[in-house]
């Protein structure tokens, strides 16, 4: 069948069409969500009850990603500091890769927090379920929230929409690899950020359980 020149234009309008619609779609997604930066603390941390601490991946069974071992860090030192008095591990149990909630809690452990402050939730295998179930399982009205800063107004969004008033505490500490810093922490967020707006604004799935 071949093709008319009209109808090329009209599929290159449909096409271009689309393709500003999705572009509109993505900044209006990362500047509602950019917008709770201005949550995120960095002196004069509130005293907490309690702080959900986010997984980050592990580099293999028993081994935590930099990152993850950086968020843990910051937890422990809200901890020992006494601006919060529990923490809450979030993020997977070994159901998509190694349990991240399980060494996070052992990290906690050995550096001196009490077995008995320390709770886990095993089902928060994104940004999305853990919020959720932070307070659907957990009860939480008030907390706050530690990550690296890149995901800390995704993570400040999703909380506060679903009722959970949130500071954030940034645990950014170390250097970074070059992948890290362009895809994990900019451009993989900024589809995350349009994901999670997507999610909340629209689709509002139930957090997946994996068992």
């Amino acid at each position: 069948m071949n093709i008319t020149n009209r109808q090329k234009h009209y599929a290159f309008i449909i096409g271009m069409n689309i393709f500003l619609f999705g572009v509109i779609i993505l900044l209006t997604a990362n500047v509602n969500i950019l917008q709770y930066n201005q949550f995120i603390v960095e002196e004069d941390i509130p005293i907490s009850e309690v702080a959900l601490v986010f997984g980050a991946g592990m580099v293999d069974e028993h081994e935590m990603s930099q990152i993850q071992r950086e968020r843990v860090e910051k937890g422990i030192e809200l901890y020992k500091s006494g601006v919060v008095k529990k923490l809450i591990m979030t993020g997977d149990d070994g159901a998509m890769r190694g349990s991240e909630v399980g060494a996070m809690k052992k990290m906690a452990i050995d550096a001196g927090v009490l077995a008995e402050d320390i709770s886990v939730d095993p089902h928060g295998y994104n940004t999305y379920a853990s919020c959720t179930r932070a307070v659907e399982e957990f009860g939480l009205d008030h907390a706050l929230v530690i990550s690296h800063e890149f995901h800390l107004s995704r993570i400040l969004y999703m909380c506060n929409t679903f009722g959970l008033v949130s500071k954030g505490v940034s645990a950014d500490e170390g250097e970074y690899n070059l992948h890290t810093r362009v895809w994990s922490m900019t451009g993989r967020e900024v589809l995350a950020r349009l994901k999670g707006w997507w999610q909340v604004e629209v689709t509002k799935p139930e957090p997946k359980m994996y068992n």
